[in-house]
């Protein structure tokens, strides 16, 4: 993943836009990082998966309160 200063994505906002469609861009502020940028195809991938994730685990506990 790469990473880039709070200053420089200010200062190359262009440059963060196309980095962060090819990959997740962390942001750093003081040396931490703070936030991700992301492409919005690469969010919805990752909400899907959640939502999966989540409905996987719905029908696991409805498995269960059906053996009790």
């Amino acid at each position: 993943m790469k990473s880039m200063s709070a200053k420089d994505a200010k200062n190359a906002f262009g440059l963060l836009l196309d980095t962060a469609r090819a990959q997740p861009v962390t942001i750093q502020k003081h040396g931490r990082g703070v936030v991700v940028v992301l492409s919005v195809e690469e969010y919805e991938r990752l909400s899907k998966d959640r939502l999966k994730a989540a409905k996987g685990a719905e029908s696991i506990e409805a498995r269960k309160k059906e053996r009790e």
